[in-house]
């Protein structure tokens, strides 16, 4: 399998979720399916999100884009770009959420741009690339 060119945060999934002819949406369908990718950790968040709604609509509009999308597994080499970050945000006093961070240390390994509205909070990652695909609120 080649790798994706974007890995797609928790958000932007959502996004395309609540707003399927949006601008995410329009991102996704005009680079290609082969081109965008989850992490399994975000597959762990949406799944969350879908237990604890307990919404049948919600599992399968959630169940049907997980099946369009390539879901990356969270490895070794992941881990080692964790520690990296951790320390580095931690060093700079602008640390951020965990999840945020096992997020950001598989885009910035596998080297693919993350998509996501959080432009603030992770473009404070070094190495790591970040995209909005959807308009953000001031």
């Amino acid at each position: 399998m080649n790798t994706p060119r974007y890995m797609l945060d928790t958000n932007i999934v959502s996004d395309v979720i609540r707003n399927p002819h949006g601008s995410a949406a329009t991102m996704i369908e005009s680079v290609g399916d082969a081109q965008v990718a989850i992490s399994s950790i975000v597959a762990s968040e949406l799944r969350f999100g879908i237990l604890k709604r307990n919404s049948k609509r919600l599992t399968f509009l959630v169940e049907n884009l997980l099946d369009r999308v390539s879901i990356l597994p969270y490895e070794d080499k992941e881990a080692s770009h964790f520690a990296e970050i951790r320390l580095d945000l931690e060093r700079n006093g602008t640390p951020i959420g965990s999840t945020d961070l096992f997020i950001a240390a598989h885009a910035r390994s596998l080297d693919v741009t993350l998509v996501t509205a959080n432009v603030r909070e992770f473009g404070q990652v070094s190495g790591l690339k970040v995209e909005n695909w959807v308009r953000s609120n001031p």
